[in-house]
């Protein structure tokens, strides 16, 4: 157990070399052994998890030294995917480097890992606009849908690694790499089995975004409206839970009459401003009839259990519904002209 605890201790080091400009040495044999470790740490987090005398040992050795935000046991359930991310970041490493040596009629680990990184570079020599994701987040999506769907089903399994290593991203990147990978699941929904497949990639992804209000609630925040509709659109269990955080939101908010406008409550009350909110419904509303329909739905019962005003100035809800149905009369309007000049 001694050398288990020794070889566990070192794995702060290979983080830290896989992240440094030493890797620019390395040959073919240096990386895969660096893989194969990760591999071992995952198999020595399988075999211990369940016994908690053993897991402890493991979490004080890891602990020991460490300053900031130490690694824990957890994070040796995910060593393949936070090493993978170290080494698709680090710059100091060619991707020509990962293609050596890599034979077979099946990609090795290697070369997933290679196309990803050369992709990543080839994006970044591009100029790719503001609405898109940007390289990567591109590519830390198609990192994390490759190990889930190994996983298969288990959810449970998955969600053991998936925390750890979205922790290891900033939020606002952790949030963009989930919903990347969430809007590339819709094309694997096209075939019945796609969808059967699709659906047990997405769950962990999802209740990792939904099991923490707080999360979530930061994500709504940070992502662009037009994107969460997007994923409101395909994931009826996110287009539920962001109505109901968007109408907690407007409820903050209150009526200045002498500015004519709807303003914060106070400083720390209101989450998004009057001009924010309203971008947020006309984005679920240039959505799928159905996603339309249900945020009209949702604006009506709010309205209506506000005293179901028709005058502006005296429930939020109605004079959001308003603004609603007149971008979405403005919209038909031109499509209107667009047809009459086919």
């Amino acid at each position: 157990m001694e050398a288990v605890l020794g070889q566990v201790a070192e794995l702060p080091a290979l983080f830290a070399v896989a992240r440094s400009a030493q890797v620019r040495d390395w040959d073919l044999s240096t990386l895969d052994r660096a893989l194969d470790w990760a591999r071992y740490f995952q198999h020595l987090h399988d075999r211990f998890r369940g016994r908690s005398r053993l897991r402890d040992a493991l979490q004080r050795r890891l602990r020991r030294g460490q300053m900031g935000s130490p690694l824990s046991f957890r994070h040796l359930g995910s060593c393949s995917e936070l090493l993978g991310l170290a080494l698709l970041e680090n710059r100091a490493l060619p991707p020509a480097r990962l293609l050596q040596g890599e034979t077979g009629p099946e990609p090795g680990r290697l070369v997933l890992l290679a196309r990803r990184k050369a992709a990543s570079r080839l994006l970044e020599s591009c100029a790719l606009s503001q609405s898109e994701p940007g390289p990567r987040v591109c590519a830390e999506a198609g990192l994390l849908l490759c190990r889930l769907r190994e996983d298969g089903r288990e959810a449970g399994a998955a969600l053991g690694w998936l925390r750890p290593v979205l922790e290891q991203l900033p939020q606002p990147r952790a949030f963009a790499v989930v919903a990347e990978a969430l809007l590339l699941l819709q094309g694997d929904g096209n075939s019945p089995a796609g969808g059967a497949e699709a659906g047990s990639v997405a769950d962990p992804l999802l209740s990792w975004l939904l099991e923490d209000p707080h999360r979530f609630s930061a994500c709504c925040l940070l992502l662009p409206g037009a994107l969460l509709a997007s994923l409101a659109d395909r994931y009826a269990q996110l287009s539920r839970r962001y109505l109901d955080l968007l109408a907690e939101w407007g409820s903050q908010l209150l009526y200045d009459s002498l500015r004519g406008r709807w303003v914060e409550s106070g400083p720390e009350e209101a989450k998004l401003c009057w001009e924010e909110l309203r971008e947020r419904f006309v984005c679920l509303c240039q959505g799928s009839v159905q996603l339309r329909e249900q945020t009209q739905a949702a604006l009506k019962l709010l309205k209506a259990r506000d005293g179901d005003f028709q005058v502006c100035g005296l429930s939020v809800w109605t004079d959001l519904l308003l603004e609603v149905e007149k971008d979405l009369r403005k919209k038909q309007k031109l499509s209107s002209v667009e047809y009459c000049f086919c």
